[in-house]
């Protein structure tokens, strides 16, 4: 702009122009016919060549005309008041552009942070801002909404490792190999920038502390497997709170474990424990199947036994008590008739004992004859007859007359009612 406002006044300021500083219509007439003047340019005709232009702008001429040259003894030179009113002019565009050069803009996602001699002032937001021009005030524009990442224990890719970073030690005194990334983001530009003097080294720090301490109240088999998101989490409430602490105006948004495995010296080792180990659980799961199926079974073996022992037990103990009852009635009635509740029993005992045979040779003492009852033909004849009585009765014909049983002669009317109890007890008995 400076350049501009001067190539307006028809001030040259090239260093390759022969004529740089002079009055071009004096010297065309004083150089005419003569060669080129290749001398450095007079200062003092550049100035009074500025002043006389400076003069004609603002409606002044100068007494002495512009045709001197070097020699003219000071005729080129302007009046003071001329003099003056360029200074002023001057001073007024220098002020112009030392006050425009505060203007500034602030992108969106960044924040414009202000500074007064070189200490905090204000912080602006996105868009067109102005401060006072350098020396008063400066700025700094931070970019408060993207996602900064810094990695502990390896660099670029996880096959770059830094072992001092990586390598830490469990609860249960062994060393694993952790690479993770830490991502973030500015919450506080401010603090940022005046809080801390490294800052990236300084989130890179709290995050090593940061998993040494997790790292170093857990288990080893806790951290290698199932508790990696549970570390990751714990990881990164740590960090914010030290950096909260701190006042470093810091966001943490994630944390990924990106490896977790032994040291690459015990590799092999713990390949071989960790197969150990997994057939360990594979024997445990296989007998625990085993005996998730044995032990219901004998469990209900053993239910059922018992339920038997109980129903045997009972059942034994209900005839127990049925025959002492049927023993105290009998002991009641043998005590009113003893020869009758005698020959009971008697005859009793025997129906049980001849309920078992299907043939019976009697001896009769009145003769030498012998008496054949072939008791299994006798109670087939007796169903057969009862079966085609019922079937009479129920068509409504006439009864049909039962078969005729050879009689059988009897000592006295006790024997045939043995004989009529035996042949019940054989039907019942054919019956069931």
């Amino acid at each position: 702009m400076l350049g501009s406002i001067l190539k307006k006044f028809g001030v040259k300021f090239s260093l390759n122009d022969p004529q740089w500083g002079r009055n071009s219509q004096n010297d065309n007439k004083q150089n005419d016919g003569k060669k080129p003047n290749n001398s450095p340019p007079d200062l003092d005709q550049l100035w009074r060549d500025f002043n006389q232009r400076i003069n004609r702008f603002f409606g002044n001429k100068n007494s002495g005309g512009g045709g001197g040259d070097a020699n003219d003894g000071g005729k080129g030179f302007p009046t003071g008041k001329s003099a003056g009113v360029g200074a002023g002019v001057i001073a007024v565009i220098v002020a112009f552009l030392w006050l425009a050069s505060g203007f500034f803009t602030v992108q969106e996602g960044q924040t414009g942070v202000v500074m007064t001699f070189g200490k905090y002032s204000h912080s602006t937001m996105a868009g067109f801002n102005w401060r006072w021009p350098y020396p008063i005030q400066s700025h700094e524009i931070v970019n408060v909404s993207g996602v900064r990442t810094i990695e502990v224990g390896y660099r670029s890719n996880a096959k770059n490792k830094q072992p001092k970073e990586a390598l830490m030690l469990t609860e249960d005194e062994n060393i694993i190999d952790i690479q993770f990334a830490v991502q973030y983001k500015l919450k506080s530009a401010a603090d940022w920038i005046f809080k801390n003097r490294d800052q990236e080294e300084t989130v890179r720090q709290v995050a090593e502390t940061s998993i040494r301490e997790i790292v170093g109240k857990s288990q080893m088999d806790f951290v290698l497997y199932e508790g990696r998101e549970k570390v990751a989490l714990d990881v990164s409430q740590l960090m914010q709170q030290i950096l909260d602490h701190y006042q470093s105006g810091v966001q943490i948004t994630n944390v990924t474990m990106q490896g977790v495995q032994p040291p690459e010296q015990v590799q092999a080792a713990f390949d071989d424990a960790v197969k150990a180990g997994q057939d360990r659980e594979r024997q445990k799961n296989e007998g625990q199947a085993y005996a998730n199926d044995v032990i219901p079974k004998a469990r209900g073996a053993a239910s059922r036994l018992l339920q038997e022992a109980e129903a045997y037990s009972a059942r034994v103990t209900a005839n127990a008590e049925g025959d002492a009852s049927r023993f105290k009635q009998v002991l009641t009635e043998y005590q009113k008739a003893p020869a009758v509740t005698r020959d009971r029993m008697y005859l009793d005992t025997m129906q049980q004992i001849f309920a078992n045979t299907t043939k019976v040779m009697i001896d009769a003492k009145s003769g030498n004859n012998l008496l054949y009852l072939p008791l299994d033909k006798l109670i087939a004849q007796s169903a057969a007859s009862g079966a085609i009585g019922s079937a009479g009765s129920s068509t409504g014909t006439a009864a049909v007359s039962p078969a005729t049983v050879p009689v059988v002669p009897a000592k006295d009317n006790d024997a045939q009612a043995v004989n009529d109890s035996r042949s019940r007890e054989s039907r019942d008995r054919e019956g069931r």
